[in-house]
């Protein structure tokens, strides 16, 4: 990967991350777990390659759709991004714990608002 590329998922890994504490600081009822609102460089090296691929994901999607992803409902953008956080978990992790890959129908309310913010945080910039 090129240095350009690397600076370019490092920049989108940001931008996901500031909207993911952004909603859970939004979102999560009491006090967050620290690690939930860890800023950027206290994220773990797979979790910032994770951010900058889903935020990619993302991008592509508004981007291929025209940005015509402004009529979806918020529930199908935090759909979209819970399913891509999935598939980096399994890249990730050989055997993740089930909890971190729930269907999202199985994730509490903070985290379905959380990955709709995040959805259209990026949909915002793009």
């Amino acid at each position: 990967m090129t240095t350009k590329g690397t600076l370019l998922d490092n920049e989108n890994g940001r931008i996901f991350r500031e909207a993911w504490i952004a909603g859970v600081t939004n979102h999560y009822p009491g006090e967050p777990k620290p690690g939930y609102i860890a800023p950027w460089n206290d994220t773990p090296d797979w979790e910032r390659s994770a951010a900058a691929a889903v935020h990619e994901q993302i991008r592509a999607f508004i981007d291929t759709t025209d940005g015509a992803t402004g009529r979806l409902t918020r529930e199908q953008k935090s759909r979209f991004v819970a399913l891509c956080w999935i598939g980096q978990i399994y890249k990730h992790f050989p055997d993740p714990k089930p909890s971190y890959v729930a269907d999202w129908n199985d994730l509490p309310a903070w985290q379905r608002e959380t990955d709709a913010d995040i959805f259209e945080t990026i949909e915002r910039i793009s």
